[in-house]
């Protein structure tokens, strides 16, 4: 009988469990994890990005009445007022009334101070208004609710030649006060700057005078023309090559036609942008209770997700 060759079985056993060991040795310990609280090298190919600008936080709503559980059916409350405001009543319409079913919301925007007026002789129940509530309107019996907060943007045209950084805010008040008409003057191209400015009865306008005028006001020059009409689609297309206006923010961040300036080198999303305003809701007291309804949900947590990003 002949004998076996090659090597003895105990030969492949011990080749068995090196390979056992080594194959344990490459997953689980040749990157072991790293205990709790031990500090972590960046990988190698790390790249180091710049700190995000953001804006500060804007402080919480305060409450104006208690949050409603439910509304009765047929409940109707008309609002008018700012402009600027079009997009917030609207989302707060749409939530307010697929809340509280049988509810109606009535909105119109003719300007902050057209909305005070309707609502001092009692055409509608709610003024939107993109500024503070003047004593005299006070004194009516007036008050004034904070909704949210805004940025007014300083805009050209998309075609517009002047491609600095921006303008100081010291250019934007020389610029509106008629001190300064040509763009060479700030650092463009020798060319007639034409003010395009909005109408005393918007809230815009009255809030643009008081933070980048220091409430002088503007100018009478011929190259300054004032709409008829509160508007920012309007405003945006009478801009053309050589125009100059201002907006809220909202309204022309996404605009395709118009470009925002940056004002003292930051932009409307910016803790430190110098053109910052409160948007308010105003009633006038005694509050109906569909009134009470409305504001106190509109100045809720729910409402104020739905008036600034819909619902």
């Amino acid at each position: 009988m002949s004998q076996r060759s090659g090597p003895p079985p105990i030969v492949f056993i011990l080749l068995f469990i090196a390979l056992l060991g080594g194959g344990y040795w490459w997953f689980f310990m040749r990157n072991p994890t790293p205990q709790e609280g031990a500090k972590v090298p960046p990988p190698t190919n790390q790249v180091d990005l710049p700190p995000e600008v953001t804006q500060a936080p804007a402080a919480p709503i305060a409450e104006a009445f208690p949050s409603p559980s439910s509304v009765s059916s047929g409940t109707s409350v008309r609002i008018d007022g700012s402009t600027t405001m079009v997009t917030i009543n609207q989302n707060l319409k749409r939530s307010f009334e697929r809340k509280f079913q049988g509810t109606s919301i009535v909105t119109s925007a003719t300007g902050s101070s057209n909305g005070i007026k309707a609502l001092i002789d009692s055409k509608v129940d709610i003024a939107a208004t993109s500024r503070p509530l003047k004593p005299e309107e006070e004194a009516q019996g007036l008050v004034a609710v904070p909704i949210a907060s805004d940025a007014i943007a300083v805009i050209v045209g998309r075609d517009n030649s002047f491609i600095q950084e921006g303008l100081t805010s010291a250019q934007v008040k020389d610029i509106f006060e008629g001190k300064v008409n040509n763009w060479s003057q700030v650092g463009g191209s020798n060319g007639s700057i034409l003010v395009i400015n909005r109408p005393p009865v918007s809230g815009t306008h009255q809030t643009f005078k008081k933070l980048a005028l220091g409430g002088n006001d503007f100018g009478t020059t011929p190259n300054i023309t004032t709409l008829p009409r509160d508007e920012t689609t309007g405003l945006i297309r009478v801009l053309g090559l050589n125009g100059i206006g201002y907006a809220t923010f909202a309204q022309v961040q996404n605009q395709s036609t118009a470009r925002v300036l940056r004002v003292d080198g930051v932009t409307p999303e910016a803790a430190t942008y110098p053109y910052t305003r409160e948007l308010f809701y105003v009633y006038k007291n005694p509050p109906s209770s569909g009134v009470k309804a409305f504001l106190g949900y509109a100045t809720s947590p729910e409402g104020q997700q739905a008036a600034l990003i819909g619902n």
